[in-house]
């Protein structure tokens, strides 16, 4: 079959290898075994897709729609693969197979047109949120998944490089600060989705609402609650009373959750900070301006 990667993840890709990438230059290859082997008929690559994999609509053996979904080993497709089949489609799709060492995993069909951030954002922001509440459950006894605190120390430590840079220093150190004393007292941890926004909600058939594209770790709730908050940051930095809906989001969500506000509220500045930084490093210096400044709000 042709296949050409998708323009959106080739260029994320190229910004944490700009050197060139192995497996991107495989993809066709691999992208070709794995239909082959299954015995899928490729309907279509789904785009623009995501930064992290690429997906391909296709059909099984019986005509039954799935989704072909291959990652690099640094998305970590064994723990995606182990995180969804202990959810058990309570909440997000469902595994039909995972070959997590090959980095390929073949998913139920949803609607990936339609998402979650299809809807007004007061609605969004709802359903978003009781999807996301289905997920936060005990992990396994021995589980293969990173915890919120190596995460955010390797993050931290990024972060730290752009601490000479007067122009950010301050929210850095914020945000470094809160971490530390998040990670003091934490709450009991749960398995949580690790990269959960509303464009990570579609809609299904078994339920109006499932999660896709976890990158999950285990820790405190609230770290994954907060980015949620910052969805549609573009439009809060647009409104003339953006800093005070953001203070509103954080307030509601939080209650609605039963998470404790301050700890929604820390977690929101780290994650907003470690964002902002990184897409100054990759040269996105818009996106980097966009949450820089509501990281300064929070």
């Amino acid at each position: 079959m042709a296949f050409e990667p998708p323009r959106r993840l080739v260029r994320a890709l190229g910004e944490t290898a700009p050197d060139g990438d192995e497996w991107l230059e495989k993809l066709p290859e691999a992208v070709e075994q794995a239909v082959a082997l299954r015995e899928l008929t490729v309907e279509r690559v789904q785009v623009p897709g995501g930064r992290s994999s690429v997906v391909l609509l296709v059909r099984r053996t019986d005509d039954t729609p799935a989704v072909l979904k291959l990652a690099p080993r640094r998305a970590r497709p064994e723990s995606e693969a182990a995180a969804l089949a202990h959810w058990g489609g309570l909440g997000a799709v469902q595994v039909l197979e995972a070959d997590g060492a090959a980095g390929v995993l073949l998913l139920e069909r949803l609607h990936p047109e339609v998402s979650v951030r299809s809807l007004p954002e007061a609605k969004a922001l709802l359903e978003a949120a009781g999807t996301l509440r289905r997920l936060w459950v005990p992990p396994p006894k021995e589980h293969v998944f990173e915890t919120v605190a190596e995460r955010t120390g390797r993050q931290a430590a990024a972060m730290a490089r752009a601490a000479g840079d007067a122009e950010v220093a301050p929210l850095v150190a914020a945000a470094v600060a809160a971490r530390e004393e998040l990670l003091a007292a934490p709450p009991e941890p749960q398995l949580l989705h690790g990269t959960f926004r509303q464009s990570k909600v579609l809609a299904g058939e078994r339920m109006p609402w499932l999660a896709v594209g976890p990158d999950p770790v285990v820790g405190d709730c609230a770290f994954d609650l907060a980015r949620l908050v910052r969805d549609r940051v573009e439009d809060l930095i647009a409104s003339p009373s953006g800093a005070s809906i953001t203070r509103r989001r954080i307030k509601r969500l939080a209650e609605s959750l039963e998470v404790d506000q301050e700890r929604l509220r820390g977690w929101t500045l780290f994650r907003a900070v470690e964002s902002g930084i990184r897409a100054r490093r990759v040269g996105r210096p818009r996106d980097a301006e966009l949450l820089l400044e509501f990281a300064g709000w929070v």
